[in-house]
């Protein structure tokens, strides 16, 4: 039985016949998705083990009804932070519904993409991850060439597809993802070196950043890093090694910071964001976000009833749209925001333990690196809505508006889905 088959038949309530309790049902056989069959029976497997065990061989149904609750919550705040956009002259040739209308596209691109790799078998990914990361890279080098790569706000992030623009570095932060859990399989025996072990990924991540400064998109760059790194931890690098690893990191960053005018100005906003030099300049959007929070309090304003997305905050339904949340629905709806990602970042973690120890490292660690990834744009996110973060251009995943976010969130979930399913078989005794 398929994810679809499994899905359907929940929804419509179907039940296959179940054997007595003294029964027990087969093996596993075939791939991944293979089914079972009894040597006096033509019916599935799955079908004919008791509703506990069957369990064992679906998806985390908990997990699914968390992102579910996210993609529905982010659906409803992208509409309510984007319906006045129209009144402003820069979006005024767009109709009120032309975001929501455009999210909803996305979401069901989203989420076909998510059936498709959910059916790819984890080794396949393994076998490709150089590819992808390669690819990925080919990417970020085309977008900045002109003419083809498209500029925003002084920006060059994205690649235009006619219909909807793709921003490759949310394609590289899933490359990434699977090519340092490829790597560290790789290269496990080299762990403890630094000429073999060390260097060729820090250059593979120093190469990815490089192509991502010059966009510029900084932010990207730290969730990258931030999941490299944490693989390469995860995954036994030398402790020297990685302590040395993380001042380059944390050094880079501040020269960066500081060799860039714009970028110190901007720190120095965040520090101090009331000051009337930044509150209408480098802070502004900081101030108003805040201010979003404040009027906010317990329960919120209520739905449609934010005034800070009424042209006054930049991005409300892309990077702040946690601002709007706060607004409409107080600290109660964004606790619940948190809450909810807190659950989906600690499951991936569960998977991926379960998974390497089942002996799946390859696996283990893409489930934690997917763990990485939600949880540091996620905590870079929030951190800069809330004011604990200087501004960076990130947005909410599964929540905020964007073609391409949406569709690498959905992928990504369906892998980390994919991955507690073949654990559940394996476990069961059947093969993958």
């Amino acid at each position: 039985m398929n994810f679809i088959q499994g899905l359907l038949s929940r929804l419509t309530g179907a039940r296959s016949a179940m054997p007595d309790s003294t029964a027990s049902a087969s093996p596993m056989r075939g791939g991944a998705l293979g089914t079972s069959r009894r040597a006096s029976g033509s019916g599935s497997g799955l079908d004919r083990i008791s509703p506990t065990r069957s369990k064992m061989l679906e998806y985390d149904h908990t997990l699914m009804w968390v992102v579910i609750a996210l993609l529905g919550l982010g659906l409803v705040m992208v509409y309510s932070a984007s319906i006045a956009m129209p009144d402003s002259p820069k979006y005024s040739a767009y109709t009120t519904n032309h975001f929501l209308i455009r999210h909803i596209v996305s979401l069901v691109v989203g989420l076909v993409a998510a059936v498709f790799v959910f059916r790819i078998p984890i080794n396949t990914w393994d076998k490709w991850a150089p590819k992808l990361f390669v690819f990925s890279l080919f990417l970020l080098v085309i977008v900045l060439v002109p003419h083809i790569g498209k500029g925003v706000n002084g920006a060059r992030r994205w690649i235009p597809l006619g219909i909807t623009n793709m921003q490759p570095s949310e394609i590289m932060k899933l490359a990434v993802t699977i090519y340092a859990a490829n790597y560290t399989v790789r290269k496990q025996e080299f762990m403890h070196s630094f000429s073999k072990g060390f260097l060729p990924m820090a250059f593979a991540v120093g190469t990815v950043g490089a192509m991502l400064l010059l966009e510029p998109d900084m932010g990207a760059f730290m969730v990258i890093a931030a999941i490299a790194m944490g693989l390469l931890f995860l995954g036994g690098v030398n402790a020297k090694l990685f302590g040395g690893l993380v001042l380059t990191a944390v050094g880079t960053f501040s020269l960066l910071v500081w060799a860039s005018p714009w970028r110190r100005a901007r720190i120095f906003a965040y520090l101090d964001p009331w000051d009337e030099q930044y509150a209408q300049g480098k802070a502004y959007q900081l101030t108003h976000s805040l201010i979003a929070f404040g009027r906010g309090e317990w329960f919120g304003v209520g739905l449609g009833g934010s005034v800070e997305k009424l042209n006054y905050l930049p991005e409300a339904h892309t990077d702040f749209i946690l601002a709007v949340i706060g607004e409409e629905l107080g600290f109660v709806g964004v606790l619940v925001v948190i809450l909810l990602f807190y659950w989906i970042v600690r499951r991936a973690f569960e998977i991926g333990r379960q998974a390497l120890a089942l002996d799946r490292v390859f696996a283990g660690l893409v489930a934690k690196g997917i763990g990485l990834w939600i949880g540091a744009q996620t905590f870079i996110n929030m951190g800069v809505n809330l004011g604990l973060l200087p501004t960076k251009g990130l947005t909410l995943p599964l929540v905020s508006f964007g073609g391409s976010g949406i569709l690498l969130n959905c992928i990504s979930i369906a892998l980390l889905l994919r991955v507690d399913y073949e654990n559940r078989v394996l476990m069961r005794g059947g093969k993958v």
